[in-house]
């Protein structure tokens, strides 16, 4: 425990609170891992979490953000035991529908129609609130004897030693661990202090979202319609509400954030066509600029990278979140082996093969949502006639198709053991 006392002469004297692993980044990868390597080795496992803010408050702050929870990463999160907590907030999403057109065309057709189950008939992905899975994840890990919170707390400085990793707090508390994980998001201090360099670009893009209600069903359809400026989602929600997420040139952005509500849902209904009737909003809009941020390494000696700290992606596919939790899958698995087996968690080729194990999924994934961005980003008719040519082939290959889903959710390749349904 950290202490201080008046050494003669008056000098202060502290001594650092010790732990096994210290987590920067109480989100949804940080308390991921968290709970993962309480789960998985208990009592034997001492953890810090470092958040900036009181987690226990963080549900309950305006969030219209939800997320495409795919068949991997739900698996995740009933291995970690709060799939449970977050199912009756979850909308499974019974169709995926892609269109390619102007915002204004009579007719916009539907040039890919994908059914949304997997090879077994479950369904492949669900949508769930951002505040219900912080929530979930908070409540798993806030009484667990194994994590130590220090929170509301700001880290002002990290050394990485030879024998442990230390973080200064702005408070004058000072967390020693075998390793540390950044999980505090793309704009990540703790990464550039690692001197861990990444790779991005901001775009022409501000993201948008929504969360709205229909007055006729929507079904559980999934629907993306690229349009000019950016791709329009509608991610279908319990209740016959919706979260609409839009990426939209900034000129166009600063423009529609600014109306007023009523105009505002104007200008959804043009781009949602009048699919499910008249709309109403449901909650707060927000908005912020969109960039790609991919780090080099994910590791440097007692540090390691977990979630946006690591890549920060366009949204235009949902994967976010996803590609989060296979990190924390991934980081639990690499430490609960090397706990069990008496390893130093800061020190050792587990992390090497986290590295190994994650950077290929998450640079592949960050390039395919940055390419699809700007493929469909260009308003050109004879690009649209090509891309609609490209969708409406690719709608009647069912093979192809039943793979791009299969992919999507998370169920093939080297998979954690938490996203294949295995304990850890």
């Amino acid at each position: 425990m950290l202490s201080r006392h008046i050494a003669a002469g008056g000098a202060v004297v502290v001594r650092v609170l010790k732990f096994d692993v210290a987590i920067a980044g109480g989100s949804f990868a940080g308390l991921a891992v968290a709970r993962g390597l309480a789960q998985a080795l208990g009592p034997d496992i001492k953890i810090a979490v470092i958040e900036r803010t009181d987690p226990a408050t963080a549900s309950a702050r305006p969030d219209s953000r939800a997320f495409a929870i795919w068949a991997g990463t739900k698996k995740i999160l009933e291995g970690l035991g709060v799939w449970d907590a977050v199912s009756s907030d979850a909308q499974v999403v019974t169709s995926i529908e892609i269109s390619d057109s102007n915002i204004d065309d009579a007719f916009r057709p539907s040039r890919v129609t994908y059914d949304a189950h997997t090879k077994d008939g479950s369904p492949a992905a669900y949508i769930v609130p951002a505040t219900s899975l912080q929530a979930a994840l908070y409540k798993s890990v806030a009484n667990d004897p194994s994590v130590s919170w220090m929170a509301p707390a700001d880290v002002d400085g990290m050394l990485l030693g030879e024998y442990s990793s230390e973080l200064s707090l702005r408070d004058g508390r000072v967390i020693s661990a075998q390793l540390t994980i950044a999980a505090d998001g793309r704009n990540s201090k703790l990464r550039d202090d690692a001197g861990i360099k990444t790779i991005g670009w901001a775009y022409p893009q501000t993201g948008i979202v929504a969360r709205v209600k229909f007055d006729e069903p929507h079904g559980g359809v999934a629907i993306q319609h690229f349009l000019p400026g950016g791709p329009f989602a509608i991610l279908p929600l319990p209740n016959n509400r919706a979260c609409i997420t839009w990426s939209a040139d900034k000129d166009e952005a600063a423009r529609v954030t600014a109306l007023g509500d009523d105009d505002f849902l104007a200008e959804l209904d043009r781009r949602i066509g009048g699919r499910f009737g008249a709309i109403t909003l449901d909650g707060p809009r927000q908005s912020w600029p969109l960039d790609v941020r991919i780090a080099r390494r994910l590791i440097a000696p007692r540090f390691a990278l977990v979630g946006d700290a690591a890549h920060g992606v366009h949204p235009i596919a949902g994967q976010g979140v996803n590609l989060a939790l296979r990190d924390a899958a991934a980081m639990i698995e690499v430490l609960a082996d090397a706990g069990r087996l008496g390893i130093d968690f800061g020190n050792g080729t587990h992390l090497e093969r986290y590295q190994r194990w994650r950077r290929f999924d998450s640079t592949m994934s960050a390039t395919l949502y940055d390419s699809l961005n700007r493929t469909f980003a260009v308003d050109n008719m004879v690009l649209r006639a090509g891309r609609g040519a490209a969708l409406g082939v690719l709608d009647k290959l069912p093979t192809l198709k039943d793979y791009i889903i299969a992919e999507a959710a998370g169920v093939t390749g080297d998979l954690p053991k938490l996203a294949r349904g295995c304990p850890v």
